[in-house]
Order: structure tokens, then C-alpha cells, then sequence
């Protein structure tokens, strides 16, 4: 039977890439993202393929939105096994620079934005004791990068959220995944200087889509080498992080 993934911030990078990936899989694709002209040529292009694919622009920040966008898409699809909640923005920015309304904007959609997919997904997969939640974190996550605070603090708070909701919705039958990509060849991170272990935003799909369809409960994008730099990273003692952030 095929089945139907749910993908938010599909219009480019990392989300993109996933409904094309899926689509080559079989599944049927519901794409949402706020820039229509985007959602609409990505659609066609699954569709020349025999795909079967439903379209929803969505600013996830209007969280009030994201219940009826579901719900369309949804029954456009004819079912919602899998949802991800990957709409994300980026931006550095010091720390009392100056410009907080990017950070602001940083933390609404991808903390914000990413709860109320995530809560939306939730109740529905509730009531249906069936579906699986994914929500895409990072390994920026991990600690505090100079520069990158609101990003950080984003990914950081999504993966705790993952966490618990993985814990709340465990006897609902719905499974929660957190995926922690590295550093993917996407518009997201061309703007900083290093990028350490990059790979490019097909090979990234191409392993989140493995991860997601084995269920996956949590891990880096790619596992190696991002799982044990990941693990370094968390326990590093504070002076030593000090020490590194300093010629970052």
C-alpha cells in the first residue's frame, strides 16, 4: 500500500531534496513552504514522474494555520503516515549587535513553527493511534557556536521537545524521530566560511529518508563522523570549549 509523507520548508534545501527522495521511494508527498511559485514547480516535477503529490502554502508561524494544512493535505493524500516538521531559518548574528528581530524570527519558526507542526501532527496521529513524527534538529544543537546563539538555542530546544513528546505520545503508537543533519550543501549554511565534513543535500536526503523509514529514534545526518564528534562536543568541559570558541 503507499504510503503519505507530510513535509514542511519543502520549497529548498534539506525539505526539498527529502520530497524528492521520498517520491522515488513510491510514497505519495504533500509538500508545504510559504513561496508558491517553488511548492508548484517541485510538484510538477514529481508529478512528470508519476508521483502523486498535493501542495499547501504554509508560513508555519501562523501556528493556527498548520492544523487545516495538515488536514488538506491529508485528505488530498488519502492518509499521513509520516510528517516532518523541517521548516528552518538561519542567520549570524553576535550577540548585542543589534537586529534581534532576526533572532526573534529565528525562534518562531524553528522552535514555534516546529511545535505547532509537531503538536498539529500529534493530535491527528493520536486520534488514529498510527503515524510517525520527525522533527529536523542539528548538531548546532549540541553546544553554543559563537555567532550562531538564536540558531543554536533553536535546534537545542527542538530536540528536548522531541524528546518529550517521543515520551508522551509513546502509548498513542506514534513514533517520534529527532534527525541532527551535519553540515548539508543547502542555501541554510552557504554563508559561513567553514563547514566541516559537508556533504551534498541528495546523499543527506538519501540517509535521512533510510533513518526515517527504519524508524530511527534519534541520530546525526550523517552518522559518521558526526555521532562521536557530536558526543565529544556535548562533554567537553566548559574551559575547553572556551578555548576553542575563542579562535572560532
Amino acid at each position: 500500500m503507499e504510503k503519505s509523507i507530510i513535509i514542511t520548508g519543502a520549497t529548498s534545501g534539506i525539505g526539498r531534496a527529502l520530497g524528492i527522495e521520498f517520491a522515488t521511494r513510491g510514497w505519495a508527498v504533500g509538500l508545504c513552504g510559504r513561496r508558491e511559485p517553488e511548492l508548484n514547480e517541485l510538484a510538477a516535477q514529481l508529478r512528470s514522474n508519476g508521483t502523486r503529490c498535493a501542495t499547501h502554502v504554509l508560513d508555519v508561524r501562523e501556528a493556527d494555520t498548520v492544523g487545516a494544512a495538515l488536514d488538506a493535505l491529508r485528505s488530498e493524500l488519502g492518509g499521513m503516515d509520516v510528517v516532518i516538521a523541517n521548516a528552518g531559518i538561519a542567520g549570524s548574528r553576535r550577540v548585542g549587535t543589534g537586529n534581534f528581530s532576526r533572532d526573534r524570527a529565528i525562534i518562531e519558526t524553528n522552535v514555534i513553527g516546529a511545535m505547532a507542526t509537531i503538536d498539529a501532527a500529534a493530535e491527528r496521529m493520536r486520534a488514529a493511534r498510527h503515524g510517525h513524527i520527525v522533527g529536523i534538529s542539528s548538531v548546532a544543537g549540541f553546544r553554543g557556536i559563537p555567532g550562531e546563539a538564536s540558531y543554536c538555542a533553536s535546534k537545542a530546544a527542538l530536540s528536548t521537545y522531541l524528546e518529550a513528546a517521543r515520551a508522551d505520545l509513546r502509548s498513542a503508537s506514534v513514533r517520534v524521530t529527532d534527525l541532527a543533519p551535519g553540515y548539508i550543501d543547502t542555501p541554510l549554511n552557504a554563508h559561513m566560511k567553514s563547514r566541516p565534513f559537508v556533504i551534498s543535500v541528495e546523499r543527506g536526503a538519501q540517509m535521512a529518508a533510510d533513518m526515517i523509514e527504519h524508524g530511527t529514534i534519534a541520530a546525526t545526518v550523517p552518522r559518521w563522523p558526526w555521532t562521536p564528534v557530536g558526543a565529544l562536543l556535548k562533554h567537553l568541559p566548559g574551559p575547553v570549549w572556551n578555548l576553542l570558541t575563542r579562535r572560532m
